[in-house]
């Protein structure tokens, strides 16, 4: 055998002690071999994150068009309100210059729901005029439905300070 000397060496083939051929030391495969296979782990844990976070809740974000639905949804509703209180005519409005600033994902009623901020410019038409209001902000809650399919507009009423909100939920069309 190898007098001295030892079978493993430092990256180094050394002459197997039981037969004539030189090999590479086995441990330093093995090294080789597993670095290979946490990079292969890494990179497969690495692409199921992606795809996970993509099939989340954050999968399906509100539109912009989904957002002014939402609004004019809520809109009309005040626009409904106003007419039979002040006995006025609005013809209807537009939204304009939609710009979403934050859209914070939450859970309502066990359901996903974003908290969706921004601003829009609203052109409300009167019989005479048309009244234009630049850089109205919104503040909405939506909340898709289980199949995926269908956003709901939510509002939140308050009924007393400490209490947890009641939602009405209206479907967006």
């Amino acid at each position: 055998m190898l007098e001295g000397r030892e079978y493993t060496r430092r990256g180094k083939a050394m002459p197997c002690p039981h037969t004539s051929r030189y090999n590479v030391v086995r441990h330093l495969n093995e090294k080789r071999h597993h670095s290979y296979l946490r990079q292969a782990k890494l990179l497969l844990i690495a692409g199921l994150l992606i795809l996970l976070s993509a099939c989340g809740t954050i999968g399906l974000l509100p539109t912009n068009q989904l957002v002014q639905k939402a609004i004019a949804l809520q809109l009309e509703q005040t626009q409904q309100q106003l007419s039979q209180k002040l006995d006025l005519d609005l013809q209807g409005f537009e939204i304009q210059k939609l710009a979403i600033t934050e859209q914070k994902p939450l859970t309502i009623e066990n359901l996903p729901a974003f908290r969706v901020q921004g601003k829009y410019d609203l052109t409300i038409k009167l019989p005479k005029r048309r009244l234009t209001q630049l850089q109205q902000p919104f503040d909405i809650y939506l909340q898709i439905q289980q199949e995926g399919k269908t956003w709901r507009l939510l509002l939140p009423e308050r009924v007393g300070k400490n209490t947890e909100p009641i939602w009405h939920s209206y479907l967006i069309l």
